[in-house]
């Protein structure tokens, strides 16, 4: 095992001098599968902790008065009216409503940023010819596309789709492109000298070594999609949470606007964690997250 950086010391002397110098091993060197449970547990505890630790608290302050509860509902008010609107059914049509525009917007765009990244990230005269394009495009803000795809699509689902393909388009094509580009000319050369075909190139070559890259893209995708989504369904939609929460709050009803703001977080996290697994199944060969040991 190395020894960390340290200060210069006695053992430093004694190991100029020709002596032997011996490191004893830590705790986690010794037992290394205990000291793993011991730090996920720590992680754990704090993941859980910290939001519930803030939640204890803003129910305290709606309970003491220090906050106006008309305005900011105690956790237990959004809870208790969250659980009533799901028993009667109130709740589910926006939520699947909110749930099949970012699965049908997401496929879209994933599919269409990765082959385009691939085709340009692969070939140069592509990249030359689209790149200046796409660049232009993807500094323009979203919702202001909004309009062109109304027009384009009318009222209905398919703005609403559109705009997240287009958000998340651009996120994956970016990370695609530059993932193959960060390719070592090495394994191409390799690839080439084995006489492989263009689709094992991309099968053993471009695919393994970029889609640890193209993941991370399409996991912040993810969560963009749904801020996308949100935003949209406040402007241009009947149903939805962005539109629960925009209506709750023109209705003065605080707790329901709270309660679609909770759906859209959590939403938002399981949309991210499936991803994450996902490209934890894909890419089994890629570093793990080292803020998510074990996950």
């Amino acid at each position: 095992m190395t020894a960390a950086l340290r200060p210069p010391g006695p053992e430093d002397d004694d190991a100029a001098a020709g002596r032997l110098v011996v490191r004893r091993p830590g705790p986690a060197e010794l037992r290394p599968r205990r000291t793993h449970r011991r730090r996920r547990a720590l992680e754990l505890s704090l993941a859980v902790a910290v939001p519930l630790l803030l939640v204890l608290l803003w129910q305290l302050a709606a309970g003491r008065a220090w906050i106006d509860a008309r305005v900011y509902p105690a956790p237990s008010t959004i809870l208790a009216d969250g659980w009533d609107r799901a028993l009667a059914g109130d709740l589910w049509p926006d939520v699947a409503a909110t749930v099949r525009r970012v699965l049908a917007g997401y496929a879209l765009g994933t599919v269409a940023g990765y082959l385009l990244g691939l085709l340009m990230g692969s070939l140069p005269l592509v990249r030359a010819a689209l790149e200046p394009l796409l660049d232009a495009l993807y500094v323009v803000p979203k919702l202001a596309l909004l309009p062109v795809f109304l027009n384009m699509f009318g009222l209905g689902e398919g703005p609403q789709v559109a705009l997240v393909a287009a958000t998340v388009f651009f996120f994956v094509w970016i990370s695609t492109m530059a993932a193959v580009l960060a390719i070592p000319s090495g394994h191409r050369d390799a690839g080439r000298v084995f006489g492989a075909s263009p689709w094992q190139m991309f099968r053993h070559v471009l695919l393994p070594a970029s889609l640890p890259a193209v993941l991370v893209g399409a996991r912040i995708a993810a969560g963009v999609a749904v801020l996308v989504i949100v935003a949209s369904e406040q402007i241009a939609a009947t149903d939805g949470l962005g539109h629960l929460i925009f209506d709750s709050r023109a209705l003065f009803q605080n707790d329901v606007m709270c309660v679609g703001i909770v759906c859209v977080a959590g939403l938002g996290v399981l949309f991210s964690e499936l991803v994450r697994r996902a490209g934890r199944l894909l890419t089994p060969w890629a570093p793990r997250d080292r803020g998510r040991s074990g996950g």
